[in-house]
């Protein structure tokens, strides 16, 4: 039975689906749609009409979207977030934060956010 799991592990990483549910149900979350299956198929197929070589993904969310969860992140509206706020949106997105080199006292203005996501 390991070896099976092992092998279904292996499966759904190997086709990125962990990250691509992730992405779905974060923008789930974001949107809140009133037809949620609706929503997820016409992202599914903005996915499949997006992509660009084989094992990647398109951008689910565009400027205006990343731009309102800047201005959700941002407050008081400063003209940027803190380097945890950031971090933040990142896991949410469901992107990796691991090669992040960001110092505590970083702050991201809406330009690096869009830039970077």
């Amino acid at each position: 039975a390991a070896a099976g799991e092992q092998e279904c592990r292996e499966y759904l990483e190997r086709h990125r689906i962990p990250e691509l549910l992730h992405r779905l149900a974060a923008l789930l979350l974001y949107h809140r749609p009133d037809s949620p299956r609706e929503f997820l198929i016409q992202a599914l197929e903005r996915v499949k009409a997006g992509k660009r070589a084989e094992e990647e993904y398109p951008y689910l969310m565009d400027e205006a979207n990343l731009a309102a969860m800047f201005e959700l992140l941002d407050v008081v509206g400063q003209g940027h977030i803190t380097a945890a706020q950031y971090r933040e949106a990142l896991k949410t997105l469901g992107l990796s934060t691991e090669a992040l080199q960001l110092g505590d006292d970083v702050n991201i203005t809406l330009d690096v956010f869009k830039e970077e996501v």
